[in-house]
């Protein structure tokens, strides 16, 4: 299933999507949750109630026009935890402001998102940030508790996937060393379109994933390219801390960030970023 939340006459619904790639608000299908969370954490106790009403409320979509798509999860219930430098490109291509080339051990870090950007909303260019970034990230959402569990059992944990645009305030991230305020300022979270769940994903760790600049191509990989898969990093993170249902992880961003250039090329006003993962589809936000 493709879930996303939708507004239309400034109400906010919880939708699916139909075969003919239309949303279908789940309150069209006598099924009411009050928003994305609460479907996250009753996804599997509603699901076949969804899909046996889809099935037969097909006409029941949306027309284009009227209603516009939000951040799947508009107030995520906590901090996103990030990985940091998850894939080798973006290693080496940032040496000379933080050497990780002898890493062992995954990174991790949080980012507060008190509200998630929208998949075409505006990226705030702040006076205080003089070198503002891009990082496309696949996104992982959690529908049930994670406690010391093991790789092996992280799958039956995830809801399904999204894109996340870890948007980066460069000069705070490292002003402060810590890099939660560099990467937590308001609209610093693009993300969606959507969440595809886990089974129409299929290997989370073999999708294209890219970012443009005024349609110019920053980054290409693959999320085969993962130094902590998403599997390894929800079992080591629930050793000993409790992952709750509704958690999302940011896994990493591939090489060809602006920070990483020769010299570095931050955003500035009026640049359009486009994020793109295969399977999922894309974020296009521009900079104001």
């Amino acid at each position: 299933m493709r879930l996303y939340t939708i507004e239309a006459d400034d109400i906010q619904y919880v939708a699916v999507e139909n075969r003919e790639k239309k949303p279908v608000t789940l309150e069209s299908l006598g099924i009411r949750v009050k928003d994305m969370n609460e479907l996250i954490v009753r996804y599997d106790e509603l699901r076949d109630g969804i899909e046996k009403a889809l099935s037969v409320n097909e006409n029941a979509g949306m027309e284009a026009g009227k209603y516009r798509i939000k951040a799947p999860v508009p107030v995520p219930m906590q901090d996103i935890i990030c990985l940091g430098v998850n894939y080798r490109a973006h290693i080496e291509e940032t040496t000379d402001v933080l050497d990780f080339t002898k890493k062992a051990d995954a990174v991790y870090f949080s980012k507060r998102v008190n509200m998630a950007n929208d998949p075409d909303g505006i990226i705030p260019a702040y006076d205080l940030v003089d070198s503002l970034d891009y990082e496309a990230e696949l996104g992982v959402i959690l529908k049930k508790d994670a406690f010391d569990i093991t790789a092996g059992e992280a799958a039956g944990h995830i809801l399904g996937y999204t894109i996340i645009n870890d948007v980066s305030a460069r000069n705070l991230q490292f002003k402060h060393q810590q890099w939660y305020r560099g990467k937590s300022l308001d609209g610093y979270t693009p993300m969606g379109p959507c969440i595809v769940t886990a089974d129409e994903i299929g290997d989370a760790h073999d999708l294209a994933i890219r970012c443009y600049v005024n349609d110019e191509k920053r980054q290409e990989s693959n999320t085969g390219y993962m130094i902590t898969t998403v599997e390894e990093a929800i079992a080591e993170l629930s050793q000993g801390m409790t992952l709750k249902s509704g958690t999302i992880i940011a896994t990493g961003t591939p090489g060809g960030v602006g920070m990483g250039m020769k010299p570095p090329v931050f955003l500035k006003k009026k640049d359009v970023v486009k994020c793109e993962i295969e399977g999922i589809g894309s974020l296009v936000n521009s900079v104001g």
